[in-house]
């Protein structure tokens, strides 16, 4: 929920945008609902993605937003299942399905989150959690190669406690057993410029989704950089 106004949120879209320009890798941004349009939608040089949406395809359901409704507004991506979102808000396993199910029933493409908290981390849960977390939030899902599995262990999220490199690499390749070869998985949690080309380079991960470094466009484009 940053920036706090729609013209601090133009800076870092045109910061971005233009940093972007020429790279091969793929930016996507997924600001507040209400910036897209202060974003110029990218202008093709980055995608926009949105950081939620509702199951249902409209009716009352006062303060949510549809995918329909989404992909009208020239979206491409949405964000689903974001630890914040399970743990503020209520999200669980089963609702979240049912999201990335509307989502890709509407031609968006999902950013999928999953991860463990410390305290499963530390109880030896992690990979019961993971599977719980891809088999309940995949049922059903044929689509495959529009789900972008976002690993989050919720422990290194805005702690500035980034998860291993070597940890990260032995996640991410249990995570792709249950998925396909095109299944593109990123990692997240506290990345910035000095760590996320290992992630890439060494932890195998497809690409990064990034918190609180993407509010600084010169450290967010450092980051772009680093996976190129």
């Amino acid at each position: 929920m940053n920036p706090n106004s729609q013209k601090e949120a133009k800076k870092i879209f045109d910061a971005v945008r233009e940093g972007a320009r020429g790279m091969n890798s793929e930016v996507v941004i997924c600001p507040p609902l209400v910036y897209l349009y202060a974003s110029g939608f990218g202008e093709g040089v980055v995608a926009m993605g949105a950081q939620n949406v509702y199951f249902e395809d409209k009716g009352a359901f006062t303060g949510e937003i549809s995918a329909s409704m989404i992909k009208d507004l020239g979206v491409e991506y949405v964000i689903i299942g974001h630890s914040e979102r399970r743990k503020y808000f209520g999200e669980t396993d089963e609702t979240v399905n049912k999201k990335i199910k509307k989502s890709l029933e509407t031609g968006l493409k999902v950013i999928f989150c999953i991860g463990e908290t410390e305290e499963e981390r530390n109880a030896g849960k992690k990979n019961d959690v993971l599977e719980k977390q891809l088999k309940i939030g995949l049922d059903g899902v044929d689509n495959l190669e529009s789900i972008n599995i976002a690993y989050e262990p919720v422990w290194a999220i805005g702690t500035g406690n980034n998860c291993s490199v070597e940890e990260s690499k032995t996640s991410i390749e249990f995570i792709r057993q249950f998925v396909t070869p095109k299944t593109r998985i990123l990692y997240g949690g506290s990345v910035k410029s000095d760590n996320s080309a290992d992630y890439i380079k060494r932890a195998g991960a497809n690409g990064l989704l990034v918190g609180g470094a993407s509010l600084n466009p010169e450290e967010f484009i450092k980051i772009i950089k680093s996976a190129e």
